[in-house]
C-alpha cells in the first residue's frame, strides 16, 4: 500500500477507534414520543415503538417479546407510571435502570396533576404544577406532549441521555434537538393562531387527556366523560354530564378512537351539541419524525373546526 494511503487508513482507524459506531437499540412506548425521539435520532438508527396503533397505553398487554425488548435495550423513553401503567413494573424491574428516562421527572418538562373524569368547575383549571420532580410521577397527567413547550424539554433531555450513551454522535443528538426546538417554536406559535378564535367555547373530552392543550392555549373544557380510561361513567355521571352540557352550552364533545364512542352520543342526545374525534395517540398517523407536527395539527384542526360558532 502506498505510503499517503495507508497513513490515511491509519487515521480513519484512529478515528473509529476514538468514537466507534454505536448501534443503539432504543425503545420509546407511544407514538408522540416516539416520534420526538426519532426526530433527534434522525442520521442515524431509529427507536423502537412498543403500542402502535389504536392501542392504549393505559391497558396494553405486555408481551413476551416486549418485556425482552425492554430488558435489551440500551434506553427505554417513557412518560411515567401514570400513563403506561402496565408497563410500570416491567420498567422498574429493569436490570439497568440507569438506561430508563422517565419524562416526567426529566429536566424542563412542566408536569400538571391528575383530575378525574366528570363536570369540572372553573377552578378546576386553576391548579399547580410540576417540573420534573420525582414525586410528579404517581400523582401527574401523563399527555405532557401536548404541550409543546414539553416537547422541546423532551427533544433536550432525549439528546443529553443520547450523548452520554453515544459520545461520538453527541453534536449529531444536540443539533436535531435544536432544529426540533425551532419547528415546536414555529408550530406553537401556528396553534396558537388558529385556536385563538374559539378559546372561549365550551366543550367537553371523552377522558382527561388534554389539559396541557387547555392550559397553553387558554381552551375552555367544562368535563370528561371517563371517569378515567380504565373504568367507565354510570348513569349518575353521565347524567351530571348532560346538564353540563345544558348548563354550559358545549359546542361540541369529543370522542377517541382507542375508547367507546357510543357514552359520546349518549351524554350528547337531545341536545345541540355536535361531535368529533380528537385522538392525543395519533392512532391513525404514520410514525416517524412527522407524526407530532400532524397529531398537533390534526388535534388543532378538529378543536377549531367543532368549536367554530354555526352561522
Amino acid at each position: 500500500m502506498p505510503r499517503r494511503l495507508f497513513a490515511a487508513a491509519l487515521a480513519a482507524a484512529s478515528i473509529a477507534l476514538a468514537h466507534p459506531a454505536v448501534a443503539l437499540d432504543v425503545v420509546t412506548t407511544v407514538k408522540p414520543i416516539h416520534s420526538l425521539v426519532a426526530a433527534v435520532m434522525a442520521g442515524g438508527d431509529a427507536p423502537h415503538l412498543l403500542i402502535g396503533g389504536t392501542a392504549s397505553p393505559h391497558t396494553y398487554a405486555l408481551r413476551p417479546s416486549d418485556a425482552r425488548r425492554l430488558e435489551a435495550a440500551d434506553l427505554v423513553v417513557w412518560v411515567g407510571p401514570t400513563l403506561e401503567t402496565p408497563l410500570a413494573r416491567p420498567i422498574a424491574s429493569l436490570a439497568r435502570p440507569e438506561r430508563v428516562l422517565t419524562l416526567t421527572r426529566a429536566d424542563g418538562v412542566h408536569v400538571l396533576d391528575a383530575r378525574e373524569g366528570g363536570p369540572w368547575e372553573a377552578d378546576d383549571h386553576d391548579h399547580g404544577h410540576k417540573h420534573g420532580t420525582k414525586g410528579a410521577a404517581e400523582e401527574s397527567d401523563g399527555h405532557l406532549w401536548l404541550d409543546p413547550t414539553n416537547a422541546a424539554a423532551i427533544a433536550v433531555a432525549v439528546a443529553e441521555r443520547l450523548a452520554g450513551l453515544d459520545p461520538g454522535n453527541a453534536a449529531r443528538y444536540r443539533a436535531n434537538a435544536e432544529r426540533l426546538r425551532t419547528e415546536v417554536a414555529a408550530l406553537d406559535q401556528d396553534l396558537a393562531h388558529r385556536l385563538a378564535a374559539v378559546r372561549q367555547r365550551p366543550f367537553l373530552v371523552f377522558h382527561d387527556a388534554y389539559q396541557y392543550l387547555e392550559q397553553r392555549y387558554s381552551l375552555t373544557a367544562v368535563g370528561a366523560i371517563a371517569i378515567s380510561p380504565e373504568r367507565k361513567p354510570g348513569a349518575r355521571r353521565i347524567q351530571a354530564l348532560r346538564r353540563r352540557v345544558a348548563e354550559t352550552g358545549a359546542a361540541c364533545v369529543f370522542s377517541e378512537p382507542q375508547f367507546d364512542a357510543g357514552l359520546v352520543a349518549t351524554v350528547t342526545e337531545g341536545t345541540k351539541a355536535r361531535t368529533a374525534v380528537l385522538d392525543p395517540l395519533g392512532a391513525s398517523l404514520k410514525d416517524g419524525p412527522a407524526l407530532y407536527p400532524a397529531l398537533m395539527r390534526a388535534i388543532t384542526g378538529a378543536l377549531a373546526g367543532c368549536l367554530a360558532p354555526t352561522t
